[in-house]
């Protein structure tokens, strides 16, 4: 049997320990403790970047934030990088997007100052082709269903996410508790799965597929459907992680305090924990369509076919340091989860392992061009995560540390700027985040370092006290050195010369 089929998922804003496998308290997640049980789960897995454009650029390009320079959603992609859906597709795939890619158009490639795809940040990676293209600003396909279903349907998208009006017992709950107005079987998460499993249908040949599918949730809006809305309790689940004394911990850093104006969570307590078990009942609703769309596969045969990648573009701060939503150097808006399930002979010896070794969102090209038996490109930053896969494990030179930046400017109306006086290239941190410290470098020369065997949830900043200054001199090195080894290198490996003619060269430890 030779593997031939890609199915390579993502979640949109997932917690990385928010996984039933991973032991968290409440949230249960048995679709993706089945994955993890036949394939390979990476327990400390970070997204390179934040929020979702800029994230996703990651992922599609194997690059950091600092060599693709999506800084934001609605950054344009430069068009000349190379990607993994242009990579399947020299490969031999018809690469098939369900869903989004959140990717805004390289203004140099359009000649119609008109032309709508300079209007939408949410527009499709090159290479793919769309097959169902669902985003926030387009929900039009799904709201087509919807009405074929009987329902009827708001014109402003969003109140598509509206609770259901008047629903009993709404008032003795947090605000977020009541559940959307459509039935579970017709979410936007519902829609999607029907039309990937409607596409696997109808292929007329039994030909190599390659299909990103892209879930919307669990992203806010922070409502769940029915039977999901009240699936857990508030009152359930671990201590937020964060002082006391809100005051105090926002005033570690002028950009913690100018964040919790923008993305504060509710004071109210009541009201953030219901937001909490809301977000988890919106995980559950992922993890039971993703239980019909694999199953559904495996009705088809071709489960044992298919290589199945699930990750997801990054976290949320559900409460945690005084915030909701993507953000900063925290860790719970990194730390995301990555399922490998390699279907292949070679891969037996790992199923069902769980790797702790500090991996990357860059990765996740690599891997997929290791498996498609493609180049992987020369300018990507990532290492394929094989050794993990097939063994022997981490080679001597694995990464001993994960690293994510996180660019903060606003050149539409420069609010970041104005509220922190800096400069717009000012408006970028650095984070080095290893297993027992965590160092935060800032475009205007602050930093942040916190002692994580003292303080694991970060609520101290130590990078006064004089007896870490050698620790953060040292992790201050090994960000310079990180940067100056990951500098963009599309042509630095080539070289003419008189007698050669063109000679191209690669790096193979990247």
């Amino acid at each position: 049997m030779t593997a031939a089929n890609v199915l390579y998922i993502t979640v949109d804003q997932w917690r990385g320990d928010c996984l039933g496998v991973a032991g968290h308290p409440v949230v249960q997640t048995p679709t993706l403790d089945g994955l993890a049980a036949r394939g390979v789960r990476f327990a400390n897995h970070w997204s390179v970047t934040a929020p979702c454009g800029p994230s996703r650029a990651s992922l599609h390009t194997g690059r950091y934030l600092m060599n693709h320079r999506v800084v934001n959603n609605g950054t344009p992609l430069d068009d000349g990088f190379d990607n993994v859906a242009r990579i399947a597709r020299r490969a031999g795939y018809d690469p098939t997007l369900f869903g989004y890619t959140d990717t805004s158009v390289d203004p140099r490639i359009v000649t119609d100052p008109d032309d709508p795809r300079l209007f939408d940040y949410e527009g499709v990676l090159p290479g793919f082709t769309p097959a169902t293209v669902l985003t926030w600003r387009n929900m039009e396909p799904w709201m087509r269903w919807l009405e074929g279903h009987g329902h009827a349907v708001p014109s402003d998208w969003e109140e598509l996410f509206a609770p259901v009006p008047g629903y009993p017992g709404a008032s003795d709950h947090g605000e977020t508790w009541a559940p959307s107005r459509f039935p579970a079987e017709h979410t936007e998460t519902a829609f999607l799965t029907e039309r990937v499993i409607e596409w696997l249908e109808r292929r007329p040949d039994a030909s190599p597929w390659f299909a990103h599918v892209s879930y919307i949730r669990p992203h806010p809006p922070y409502r769940a459907p029915e039977g999901y809305h009240d699936r857990y309790d508030p009152d359930d689940g671990p201590p937020l992680r964060r002082r006391a004394d809100r005051d105090g911990e926002l005033a570690m850093h002028p950009l913690h305090l100018a964040a919790a104006h923008i993305t504060g969570c509710p004071s109210d307590e009541r009201e953030l924990r219901q937001l909490r078990a809301t977000y988890w009942g919106n995980m559950t609703e992922v993890d039971d369509q993703l239980a019909r769309l694999l199953g559904r596969l495996d009705q088809l045969g071709q489960i044992d076919d298919t290589l199945i990648v699930l990750t997801a573009d990054h976290g949320d701060q559900l409460g945690d340091h005084w915030l909701i939503e993507k953000l900063g150097w925290w860790d719970e808006s990194y730390h995301v989860p990555m399922i490998v399930v390699d279907p292949r002979p070679e891969a037996d010896a790992t199923r069902g392992t769980v790797v702790d070794h500090f991996t990357e969102s860059v990765d996740v090209l690599p891997t997929i061009c290791e498996w498609l038996s493609a180049e992987t490109p020369i300018a990507a930053d990532g290492r394929a995560l094989q050794p993990f896969l097939h063994g022997p494990g981490a080679p001597d030179d694995w990464r001993t540390e994960a690293h994510w930046q996180w660019d903060f400017r606003d050149p539409v109306d420069h609010l970041a700027e104005d509220m922190l006086g800096l400069t717009m290239e000012q408006c970028a941190l650095d984070v080095v985040r290893a297993a027992d410290h965590k160092y935060v470098h800032f475009g205007n020369g602050d930093s942040l370092y916190f002692d994580l065997s003292d303080d694991p949830d970060q609520l101290v900043d130590v990078s006064h006290d004089s007896s870490k200054l050698g620790c953060i001199a040292d992790a201050r090195s090994r960000l310079l050195s990180w940067r100056m080894r990951h500098d963009d290198r599309t042509l630095t490996g080539h070289k003419i010369t008189a007698k050669h003619g063109l000679v191209a060269r690669r790096d193979p430890r990247r």
